[in-house]
């Protein structure tokens, strides 16, 4: 931002997260400048339904901006009681005072929605702020450094009202607010093209990731070997000396212990690992609950270095091998261990690619609807036909998707690295610029 000149004249501010302002530059609390006090949302919990008037909560602030995208609904009835209280209108701005705490966003859409008790409103005085320039005010350094220091960490992060509407802001002239919003909505516009595009550019890799492997787990790698018809939709075409064939016969397939607190003694407490703690490519051990495994039920359900865990219910199909060694640890019902039959026949680092693959080209989904199946019994599970290559053929796939991913997953986190510094450039930009640091009134 060097390029961009100071004002000829700076005053000390009298806040330590402000410093210098220009020197015809006022300051202002944000109760100073607001057309009405400062409110929120219903501090009950409504019934949330599946069509109705869109309801957000903090997290529906997602990179400065509001995201209606898969939020809750509710009625039209609790709408119009909550509106009683609070209505967020064109132009208000959103401050998150619970949870997030800080997070800021000006609504745009004069759409009816409504919003949740961690959301403060905050309507600005048109004479006397620029709604655009109170929400770039708010996004601050300066501003988020006052409220993160106001809020209250002693449970969950949150900052109450009162509190909110002292926080101070930069106030230059209304007409001069007009220009720097004008300047400020230029350059970020700039800058979020830019992020847009590097952003697609991920989404693309990871697009790319997946068709590679759907490929080389259906197809291999040879593009001249002779193909056959493989019977299962998804995978189509397979080489012709492939098997393919229930998973059953390569793997076997076994459900985690039911979990009974009643029944809990203490004397065999084993750590069990739970649905939630299998993610893509990786497994939490951390903070491990137990359960009771007698020694006559360890070999069954416990784990071993390079078991496949597969979740059975939730996000059903997601997959991760075990590499923790051979520690004792015992698995939940939410989840299948899989175990190939003969190793000298089959990778579990194959089948695992082989189960990504089958999970984004829909395998478990029902029907016309494309939702997830709810759960994956394993009498299920062990019917589902997929393709295996002779073992030796399988490693080459596995050493060559290892690679592909490496490149692209270096690839992905430089454009990664590249946003993150895009990010931090707009903020620096808006808080220089809310702060009086730049003077941007000859770019407006």
């Amino acid at each position: 931002m060097s390029h961009y000149k100071p004002y000829p004249a700076y005053r000390d501010s009298g806040v330590e997260w402000i410093g210098q302002l220009p020197e015809h530059w006022a300051r202002a609390s944000i109760k100073h400048i607001l057309s009405a006090p400062i409110t929120d949302g219903p501090h009950e919990t409504p019934v949330f339904l599946n069509e109705g008037v869109e309801f957000l909560s903090v997290d529906g602030i997602q990179d400065g901006e509001l995201a209606f995208e898969g939020k809750r609904f509710i009625s039209y009835e609790d709408h119009a009681r909550f509106c009683k209280k609070a209505k967020p209108k064109i132009n208000d701005v959103l401050v998150g005072k619970s949870a997030s705490v800080g997070k800021v966003a000006r609504v745009k859409t004069s759409n009816d929605f409504n919003v949740w008790s961690p959301l403060a409103i905050l309507r600005s005085d048109p004479t006397k702020c620029n709604p655009t320039y109170l929400e770039f005010a708010l996004k601050a350094d300066s501003a988020q450094q006052q409220i993160l220091l106001a809020g209250n960490t002693s449970t969950q992060a949150n900052i109450g009202m009162d509190r909110l509407a002292s926080v101070g802001i930069p106030l230059p002239p209304i007409t001069e607010q007009h220009q720097l919003t004008k300047a400020i909505e230029q350059e970020t516009a700039r800058i979020e093209a830019l992020i847009a595009k590097k952003t697609r550019f991920i989404e693309l890799l990871k697009e790319k990731r997946q068709a590679l492997i759907t490929h080389a787990v259906t197809k291999g790698l040879d593009p001249n070997v002779k193909m056959k018809d493989s019977g299962v939709e998804w995978i189509g075409e397979v080489p012709e000396h492939w098997s393919v064939c229930k998973l059953s016969y390569r793997y076997s397939v076994e459900l985690g212990k039911m979990l009974d607190e009643k029944r809990i003694t203490g004397e065999h407490l084993v750590p069990y690992l739970r649905n939630k703690d299998v993610r893509w490519d990786e497994i939490n051990t951390a903070d491990l609950p137990v359960m009771d495994i007698c020694p006559d039920e360890i070999e069954r359900y416990t784990i071993k270095d390079g078991d496949l865990l597969v979740c059975e219910g939730g996000d059903v199909g997601r997959a991760a091998i075990w590499r923790g060694g051979n520690n004792v640890i015992g698995y939940q019902k939410a989840l299948h261990r899989l175990r190939s039959i003969s190793s000298d026949k089959d990778s579990v680092e194959f089948y695992a690619y082989v189960l990504g693959a089958a999970k984004r080209n829909g395998v478990f989904e029902e029907g016309d609807t494309k939702s997830t199946i709810s759960h994956l019994p394993a009498e299920k599970f062990r019917e589902y036909r997929f393709a295996f290559p002779p073992l030796n053929e399988q490693a080459q796939i596995v050493a060559s998707l290892t690679r592909d991913s490496a490149r692209i997953d270096r690839l992905t986190e430089k454009t990664q690295r590249s946003i993150d510094l895009l990010k931090e450039r707009r903020a620096a930009f808006i808080t220089a610029a809310v702060t009086g640091q730049i003077d941007l009134r000859e770019i407006a």
